[in-house]
């Protein structure tokens, strides 16, 4: 959950998880969706659907125990060299060092390491300077000692180079530029998209849902069908499309009900939310895992991206603005 998530922001959402899923095996048994529901509004939910596929790994391959071999930690979903290096050292104190941001910032200031930070190639000279100063037989309390000097002393702005334990070894401190590492090149302006997205409605109040396949970003999620609209389209035109491509329906398109903002790690999205009306045709998965007619109360069953959270809140609004013209 702490992954580009601060721990004050992911507190509440474990202890919700944990309250959901006590042990491995309620975790195991679980389906997708209700996973993906207690880890609502986290993001990076290709964290949530590996985490459940690895508890059912550890339920049906290890008897239910978590692994302690660093290559069968390393084959569950998700868990790459830091999260087996962490999982290793802190609970079976294996010899393995961990590299994250704050340990890397850590060691490029100790050797004044000139290498863009970004780079794989300089990720794996990090790792190779961790493993020579890993202290063999405590390398969990290693690793923790590194992570929290980089985390609380050795800060990304105005580290606190007078207290730190390592200062006298610190090569960049010692000459006095240790503002200048870790090196790291500038990021590219992330785009820009524009999405629309329709809130198809029928004759019985229900709303259409879609659900995202798993091979897509936010996998597993529902979501109000739409997409990203094309440059020689209007908004409008756009929605038409994408529920065309999408679930095979002819929509009309009404009245706009809310425009959310929304920034992702890797691009910002502007999404504009229309009520909708099929004229033809009738909603089939073609290009979204399933889809749902529901009552807007039925909505909170199931787990919605945060912009989608948004437009559904706009539709609880507007529905009690509505109720309560007509007192």
């Amino acid at each position: 959950m702490l992954q580009q998530t601060r721990v004050a922001q992911a507190i509440p959402y474990y202890q919700r998880f944990m309250r959901r899923f006590p042990s491995l095996k309620k975790l195991a048994e679980a389906s997708q969706s209700e996973v993906l529901k207690a880890w609502e509004g986290l993001g990076y939910y290709s964290r949530a659907r590996n985490l459940h596929k690895a508890a059912q790994i550890i339920r049906d391959q290890h008897s239910g125990r978590f692994p302690c071999d660093p290559q069968e930690i390393s084959k569950l979903p998700g868990v790459g060299p830091y999260t087996t290096a962490a999982i290793g050292s802190l609970a079976f104190n294996l010899n393995l060092a961990v590299v994250d941001g704050n340990v890397m910032r850590v060691l490029a200031r100790l050797r004044m390491i000139e290498d863009d930070i970004a780079q794989p190639s300089t990720k794996k000279k990090f790792q190779k300077l961790a493993d020579q100063l890993l202290v063999k037989g405590e390398a969990g309390k290693f690793n923790e000692a590194l992570m929290e000097l980089g985390a609380t002393v050795c800060l990304p702005q105005n580290p606190s180079c007078d207290v730190c334990p390592l200062s006298t070894a610190c090569q960049a401190k010692l000459l006095d530029d240790v503002s200048r590492f870790p090196v790291k090149q500038k990021k590219k302006r992330i785009p820009h998209i524009i999405v629309g997205a329709a809130v198809v409605h029928n004759r019985d109040g229900k709303i259409l849902v879609a659900q995202r396949r798993n091979d897509q970003m936010l996998g597993g999620l529902w979501e109000f069908p739409g997409g990203k609209i094309e440059s020689n389209e209007t908004i409008e035109e756009g929605v038409i499309r994408e529920l065309n491509e999408e679930l095979g329906i002819s929509i009309s398109v009404e009245e706009k009900i809310i425009t959310v903002k929304h920034t992702y790690s890797h691009f910002t999205m502007e999404m504009h939310t229309f009520w909708a009306r099929i004229e033809s045709g009738t909603p089939v998965a073609i290009e979204c895992q399933d889809v749902r007619w529901k009552e807007l109360y039925e909505l909170s069953e199931l787990p919605f991206s945060k912009a989608d959270l948004k437009v559904i809140d706009a539709l609880k609004a507007n529905l009690y603005h509505e109720k309560k013209e007509k007192m």
